[in-house]
């Protein structure tokens, strides 16, 4: 099933997202997930992004899924721009070159939290189970952060204008 979303909030959402260091890394196979994040949320927003790096040391390997108890489902994602309208489609696995890297950042690949069950809010940790073709499942610790969301302390848009 694939999902066109376009909406001035999440586009701006994923254009604002700062990217941090967690320091966090997980080995599966022959893979190495490294600084996996979640971007923080505004309390009624339902969907959010999680992104990291996919190191591979061995043969070619697929991601194929996502799930996390924070969130009713997960998709991945792709992003991409028609002219001044963010367009977000789901796919179906992402591949993972042999010996090669992939990131999962703002603006291009990426997972997506669909129908969060509360608010991310920074500092929080979120786990995420992830389904690989070839290496296996293994549950990652998303560190959610990015800019404060509306209301709470350190947001001022005042700043930014």
């Amino acid at each position: 099933m694939k999902k066109v979303l376009s909406s001035v909030f999440v586009a701006t959402a994923f254009i604002a997202t700062s990217v941090f260091a967690s320091g966090n890394e997980v080995k599966v196979g022959n893979l190495k997930i490294e600084n996996p994040q979640a971007r923080a949320t505004v309390p009624a927003q339902k969907m959010s992004g999680g992104f990291l790096k996919i190191e591979n040391k061995g043969g070619a390997d697929k991601l194929l899924s996502a799930s996390s108890p924070a969130s009713k489902s997960m998709e991945l994602h792709t992003m991409s721009m028609d002219g001044n309208v963010m367009k977000m489609r789901e796919v179906k696995a992402i591949d993972i070159p042999a010996n090669g890297t992939v990131e999962l950042k703002p603006g291009g690949l990426h997972l997506m939290f669909i129908d969060l069950k509360s608010q991310l809010k920074p500092g929080l940790s979120v786990p995420v189970k992830l389904k690989f073709e070839k290496a296996g499942e293994v549950e990652v610790k998303f560190k959610v952060g990015g800019f404060p969301a509306h209301g709470e302390p350190g947001h001022d848009h005042s700043k930014h204008h």
